[in-house]
């Protein structure tokens, strides 16, 4: 922390911040294991173990960050990942995981059954290390590893290794992923990052901020919101004709700066602060910002991915699907950060 004027007036690092584990006791979520993140800033956020690692409730000081669905964390459903099961399973947060093998709707061809978004957010991780911050010994960072594992006999075998890292007296989180082949043939790979933020940082008037060149798989069917006329920039008030499953989508080929890096993300005037999203084209060339607007489901997703979520058989009839050799590695990296200084955002939104 910048000015330490807590040295020699603590003697354990909780007093500021760290990693704390326990299982949830109650309710849908009965037994999951998560941990809480405390970065010492007013950032905190809750790490599901059992859900691969996915983050749910997310606060800066008293502000929450995430949209959580009426259903909040439940224990994974590892057979979800058939039609529309994964819906059912779905509790929101700052981060669901989509894939390993498919992103986007039901669909099925000869080349198998694929449900909604896959199946990794449904299973648990097997976590490998947690490592505390230690501000006596000037060590401010901390981590939290864990593996996941989307396998089965005859494959495909996939592993998610996790690492969700900070540093005391930063407001940011860092996430790092490698997914890893350990079958013995080749498999399709997809990965998507579903981000869902909710009041008080996304309200009416709040700007949703991406640049890139967009297209709307609703286009013709007259959608209200992306369309050229719109400002679908600016968070509007709920609309009825978002209750039940009104949404729209749009498919953004994110703009890069001279270091190949992408910014996204949301700024609340009224509440001062700004959450900025930054990752590598080069891993994550895609971002789709979903909107769903229903009265009580009032939520916009910022998601970045190796594809925009059209389904392993669309991707592969346009050549943009990849294909994971026997032990090949993919690696992505995603950093959120909350400013709240002017002059920060300012120089993010001009940036961005």
């Amino acid at each position: 922390m910048k000015d330490q004027n807590w040295k020699g007036k603590i003697s354990n690092h909780n007093q500021l911040g760290g990693i704390e584990t326990s299982v949830i006791d109650n309710g849908l979520g009965k037994g999951s294991r998560i941990a809480w993140v405390n970065t010492g800033t007013g950032l905190r956020y809750k790490v599901v173990i059992d859900r691969a690692m996915d983050i749910a409730d997310a606060f800066y000081n008293q502000h929450s960050l995430a949209w959580l669905s009426e259903l909040g964390i439940s224990s994974p459903q590892p057979f979800s990942d058939k039609g529309l099961g994964w819906l059912k399973t779905f509790g929101g947060g700052l981060l669901v995981t989509c894939g390993l093998t498919h992103v986007g709707g039901p669909e099925s061809d000869e080349s198998g059954e694929r449900g909604l978004h896959g199946s990794i957010s449904n299973i648990p991780a097997e976590i490998e290390s947690i490592i505390q911050p230690d501000p006596l010994a000037g060590e401010m960072e901390m981590s939290i590893t864990g593996k996941v594992r989307q396998t089965q006999i005859f494959g495909p075998s996939l592993e998610l290794k996790r690492t969700i890292s900070g540093t005391l007296g930063k407001s940011s989180i860092r996430i790092h992923d490698e997914v890893t082949n350990h079958g013995n043939t080749s498999v399709p790979h997809m990965i998507l990052y579903h981000c869902n933020f909710g009041w008080p940082l996304v309200d009416e008037g709040s700007d949703i901020i991406w640049n890139g060149k967009w297209e709307s798989p609703n286009a013709g069917n007259e959608e209200k919101i992306f369309r050229e006329s719109n400002n679908f920039h600016k968070c509007p008030a709920p609309m009825k004709s978002h209750n039940g499953s009104g949404e729209e989508v749009a498919f953004i080929d994110i703009k890069q700066d001279s270091n190949s890096l992408c910014f996204c993300g949301l700024h609340n005037a009224s509440l001062g602060i700004a959450m900025v999203m930054k990752f590598k084209k080069s891993q994550l060339p895609w971002l789709t910002n979903w909107q769903h607007w229903g009265n009580g489901e009032y939520v916009t997703g910022l998601e970045p991915g190796t594809n925009p979520p059209i389904g392993q058989a669309k991707a592969r009839q346009q050549g943009t699907l990849i294909q994971l050799a026997p032990g090949e590695k993919r690696m992505y990296d995603l950093e959120i950060e909350i400013l709240n200084n002017k002059e920060e955002i300012k120089e993010f939104i001009k940036k961005a």
